[in-house]
């Protein structure tokens, strides 16, 4: 059974290895160029997995008891997540040597990071999914403060932990009062009880609301957007690259996998909110916008808007939507590489 469980999560696992591996060969050398060397590989491992998961299969897969699901939904949002972190990752060579920050440990923090996002879009399981959410989040505080001479960035990176942390503190509390008023942490076990016959429960309804919550932090949905300007102009060009491409996709698609697996009884309890978020999103990005006058703070209030519109597909709250959703952010993820290639 392990040696099943391995192979549905082997992608997974040779980044994580590739990471360790890549960690240590740095530290251990003495040459400055290996830097430039472990960035480039990097690319092109997450290029070559990116490749290798999209080629898989058309198979559903779980594993670890079900708590971890490889489908194609998923294996379509590991694709996005793993190209775009490699094109951004790619784009910043030039910048980082100019800015003499090229060092070793940026890509490595990059490549944990996809892992946690891949974690992210596989979980089926309330733990497995804020496992992989820390996972990408502790890594992309650290990026965002990685100048550690620019009090700008310092400041982002300040930001970005504290709002970061208060998000993940809800969705946590939200994941929690899920599992107290049905009894499980899985998407299939809470999607059981929420079948059963009768509204749901009070307890239970909170607990989907601070998770909805949580997640609208992550991807910057209004009103819970307030860290994506300052962190946005804050970090250093290349990490607000990486910020609004691969971590908006897998945040978007983590929650549509918990709405659509594990509250898909309950979409009028869902519904509403999310047009409501989407709603503001698209009004409050594209007029705030109107007034910046730095690129990456337009850019900021730009995936606000884009988030807005991506959210509309999970306020349908059918499969079609849910396609919508994926065909949204891939052209989204495609255009902002080119945008963040002419800034950088």
């Amino acid at each position: 059974m392990i040696g099943q469980d391995l192979s549905v999560v082997a992608p997974e696992a040779v980044l994580a290895v590739f990471a360790m591996a890549t960690l240590i060969w740095g530290v251990f050398s003495r040459s400055g160029e290996v830097d430039r060397v472990i960035l480039y590989a990097s690319a092109a491992v997450l290029a070559v997995v990116g490749l290798w998961v999209g080629m898989a299969g058309t198979e559903t897969r779980v594993a670890f008891s079900g708590s971890f699901v490889d489908d194609g939904f998923a294996r379509f949002a590991k694709v996005l997540i793993l190209f775009g972190t490699a094109a951004t990752l790619a784009l910043s060579e030039t910048w980082l040597s100019r800015a003499g920050s090229m060092k070793f440990e940026f890509p490595v923090l990059i490549v944990l990071s996809a892992v946690g996002m891949m974690t992210m879009v596989s979980a089926n399981d309330l733990i497995v999914l804020y496992m992989g959410l820390e996972l990408q989040s502790l890594a992309a505080y650290v990026i965002a403060a990685f100048r550690r001479d620019s009090a700008r960035a310092t400041e982002a990176g300040l930001k970005y932990f504290v709002l970061g942390a208060l998000a993940s503190g809800l969705l946590l509390y939200g994941a929690s009062l899920a599992y107290g008023f049905t009894g499980t942490t899985t998407f299939t076990g809470i999607a059981t009880i929420v079948a059963e016959p009768g509204p749901i429960s009070l307890g239970l309804l909170f607990g989907l609301v601070f998770i909805i919550v949580g997640s609208a932090f992550k991807v910057s949905a209004v009103p819970f957007h307030m860290w994506t300007p300052d962190v946005y102009e804050g970090s250093p060009t290349p990490v607000t690259a990486f910020f609004s491409t691969a971590p908006k996709v897998a945040a978007a698609v983590m929650l549509a996998r918990v709405l659509f697996d594990a509250f898909s009884e309950a979409v009028a309890d869902w519904q509403q909110v999310l047009a409501v978020l989407s709603l503001a999103s698209m009004f409050l990005g594209a007029v705030a916008a109107i007034g910046q006058r730095n690129f990456k703070r337009l850019m900021a209030y730009s995936s606000i808007t884009h988030i807005g519109f991506a959210l509309m597909g999970l306020a349908a709250g059918t499969e079609q939507g849910a396609e919508a959703l994926l065909i949204y952010l891939t052209i989204y993820i495609v255009m902002n590489v080119g945008v963040f290639a002419f800034i950088l």
